[in-house]
């Protein structure tokens, strides 16, 4: 009987689930918007929400915690001077995860884990114009 295991085990040792969870979450912390399968989805969820609470005291301490976590310091500043700041009147449930359709290669149920904040961004794509070849 599985009584007080709580998450999902991923099919990874311990270090290798934490590794992968700490990526997760420092991609979310850059790029505010990540498409994942969805157990790992709900797994990241949880510690991305502890890094914003953290980046919301915006203590020495906490900036501490979040740099023994995070694997970039690039993404910790960014997690305190702009992610924190932006959540600072909100009590809670800083991400949401949107499910989308499942892999094509597996049928893995895929997800999209993102900030509450982060709206769609389209993105100009430049068209690239050949110019004839001289001949």
């Amino acid at each position: 009987m599985r009584h007080a295991v709580a998450h999902r085990m991923l099919r990874r040792t311990t270090e290798h689930r934490m590794a992968l969870l700490r990526n997760l979450v420092t991609s979310l912390i850059e790029k505010e918007r990540i498409r994942t399968t969805l157990p790992k989805a709900k797994e990241a969820r949880p510690l991305a929400e502890k890094m914003i609470s953290l980046a919301k005291a915006n203590t020495l301490a906490s900036r501490r915690r979040a740099l023994a976590f995070v694997y970039k310091e690039s993404a910790v500043t960014k997690l305190f001077a702009e992610i924190g700041p932006r959540f600072a009147e909100r009590p809670g449930g800083y991400t949401r995860i949107v499910k989308l359709e499942p892999r094509q290669g597996d049928g893995a149920p895929m997800a999209l884990l993102e900030l509450v904040g982060a709206e769609f961004k389209k993105r100009s794509r430049k068209k690239d114009k050949k110019k004839p070849a001289a001949k």
